[in-house]
């Protein structure tokens, strides 16, 4: 069975809204990396669709992009990629699968056909199943901005406090900090 990690970029107050974060060959280097040690990504369906409008682009040459960027499309196409929805069934992007029932069922078959692991990159998702015990890393990457404004990681609240155990820090050129936690059980 793999473990479940839950990456995203966030700023200093908590801020997960995309557009704020620092975009740089450095920091997709990052994602690049983790997606690289990963078997399979896992998104809800608002991040699939934002992922869809415009990484399959890039990863075609269609797009203006950086090395960096389309090194991280070009992986991105061929990783498996597995979708939470509710409302959508058809998901035609390259190598997308649909995890349709139960969430808890359909998620735990997910990280136990995938020993490399799954990189969850939804904040929304990550909150439901953060609820249901499926997340064993957070690897944030941390942007020295303060948004003032959301959403914001775990908006909607956890039944609980969640311990964590610092695996590493890693500061950046750009000020940002990759932080790498496991859950204390």
């Amino acid at each position: 069975m793999g473990l479940m990690t839950f990456s995203i970029n966030v700023t200093v107050d908590g801020c997960v809204d995309h557009q704020e974060g620092i975009v740089n060959d450095e920091t997709h280097a990052f994602f690049t990396h983790l997606m690289d040690e990963s078997g399979a990504m896992l998104w809800g369906r608002v991040t699939y669709e934002m992922m869809e409008s415009y990484w399959p682009a890039v990863a075609r040459g269609d797009a203006e992009a950086s090395p960096a960027m389309r090194d991280w499309a070009v992986k991105l196409e061929a990783k498996p990629k597995y979708v939470v929805s509710s409302t959508r069934k058809d998901f035609p992007w390259t190598n997308s699968h649909h995890i349709a029932g139960d969430l808890r069922t359909g998620v735990q078959k997910l990280k136990d056909a995938t020993p490399a692991g799954v990189l969850l990159g939804s904040g929304k998702l990550a909150t439901e199943l953060d609820r249901l015990d499926l997340i064993d890393e957070y690897r944030f990457l941390v942007h020295p901005r303060i948004a003032g404004h959301g959403p914001t990681l775990y908006q909607s609240g956890l039944p609980g406090t969640r311990r964590l155990e610092l695996v590493s820090a890693k500061p950046f050129r750009c000020g940002a900090v990759a932080m790498h936690y496991r859950r204390a059980r």
